[in-house]
């Protein structure tokens, strides 16, 4: 959630940040005056408990009939402090019901509009021209079957549509996948962490993802629970309720989990494979900054993540994700695309978002500097999301006879493998 203050004091900035997002702008009007209501009731029931304890004093001294006076007063004073608490219990609950509604505040450099209304920043690698090396390129899903890596048919004959199994040497890549994103967290001063998959609502609702992402939620009815869309749920909430001493900052994690996702509204979209599923694995970074911090580890993320692509040698591109596009939680979030071949355009691989101050607030996760607490700012990126990524080696590695080359990084933990090579049929 976004500080009171500030929006008391800018009102225009919170206006034209949900403007940017498409959001309801008329919230922060009626948030404006659920927390004027919420001041002036609790001004209201101060007063008047003072009053209710002077005249406690003056009772126990009075007589007659001026004693029977201050008792009839005493209780019509006690009936209006129990209004008074009401009111004030309601203008309060009535603010912080509309506070949650609220997006984070757009980063200011952040380009306004839609989906398709990005700025590209970078652009790293080189495109292969299958033609002129005479072959037509394969999809992931037909390379992963000569591999014997993928097997989607009986994902969906055990659990449905947008399931699947890895394989064979399917199986053997997303683990040389996850061991070497590991290795490189590690290596960058990172914590590794294994995280829950199943989380109390406290949890989800604190990260920003009962909001606008609420659909998109896996949820256990019968224990309050939700299963996580990402590690950066349980990895925000690890610090929740807790006050952290400013010279333990930065705290990095690296979280491995699997991810649950519903896909809601994604009917009819990327259907063939692996690439938009139901379920999969990722290993995502997160980190505790203080706020003045943000920007400069926001980029630090970014840097991880084309550190991470450039090893796999896949052409990717950077983008500045546009205000509509963002989340609720994010200030501003870099996307990086791999270019998909058989698809002809560039899909997104990994994403880093600066949350500032939103989720922090939303956990009473603070951190304390001298005298002073304060909250502090979290960041996420992801670094690895298996399937997407073994999408686009399949394709950007291909060979003309099935097989695909496996880059140096991830020959450690493939036995020495240089190639992976179709199976016999």
């Amino acid at each position: 959630m976004i500080d009171l203050r500030l929006l008391r004091e800018d009102p225009d900035r919170v206006r034209a940040s949900q403007r940017a997002r498409g959001e309801d702008v008329a919230l922060v009007d009626a948030l404006l005056s659920a927390d004027e209501r919420r001041r002036s009731s609790g001004v209201r029931f101060d007063e008047l408990r003072a009053e209710q304890k002077q005249l406690g004093k003056l009772i126990p001294k009075a007589t007659g009939d001026e004693k029977a006076e201050l008792l009839k007063k005493a209780g019509q004073l006690a009936a209006d402090v129990k209004a008074a608490d009401a009111e004030r219990d309601a203008a309060d609950a009535e603010t912080q019901e509309l506070l949650l509604r609220l997006g984070n505040l757009v980063h200011p450099d952040v380009p306004v509009g839609g989906e398709e209304d990005f700025v590209t920043l970078e652009t790293h690698g080189t495109i292969r021209d299958f033609g002129a090396e005479g072959f037509e390129p394969k999809d992931h899903l037909e390379l992963g079957t000569l591999l014997g890596a993928i097997d989607v048919e009986r994902g969906a004959k055990v659990s449905g549509s947008r399931f699947y199994f890895l394989t064979g040497v399917g199986a053997l890549l997303e683990l040389a996948l996850v061991n070497a994103a590991i290795a490189q967290a590690t290596e960058a001063g990172f914590t590794p962490m294994l995280t829950p998959a199943l989380v109390r609502p406290q949890s989800m609702a604190g990260t920003g993802f009962l909001g606008q992402a609420a659909q998109d939620v896996y949820r256990l009815d019968n224990d309050d629970l939700y299963l996580v869309g990402t590690s950066e749920v349980p990895l925000a909430a690890y610090h929740m309720d807790e006050i952290l001493d400013v010279d333990r900052l930065p705290l990095r994690y690296a979280g491995f989990s699997p991810c649950f996702r519903r896909e809601a509204g994604s009917h009819g979209k990327d259907t063939r494979g692996i690439f938009r599923v139901h379920q999969f694995d990722k290993v995502e970074m997160f980190s505790y900054v203080a706020p003045e911090d943000s920007e400069a580890e926001h980029r630090r993320l970014l840097e991880w993540e084309k550190q991470w692509l450039s090893s796999l040698e896949l052409p990717f591109r950077v983008i500045d994700v546009a205000s509509a596009d963002l989340g609720a939680s994010a200030a501003r979030k870099f996307d990086c695309e791999a270019w998909i071949p058989t698809q002809g355009k560039y899909r997104e691989l990994t994403s880093t978002s600066d949350c500032t101050e939103f989720q922090s607030r939303r956990l009473q996760i603070r951190v304390r500097d001298g005298k002073q607490v304060k909250p502090l700012a979290t960041l996420n990126g992801t670094l690895c999301a298996v399937p997407r990524t073994i999408v686009a080696i399949l394709e950007n590695h291909q060979q003309a006879d099935g097989s695909v080359y496996v880059p140096p990084v991830l020959r450690p933990y493939l036995g020495g493998r240089e190639v992976l090579e179709p199976v016999a049929k």
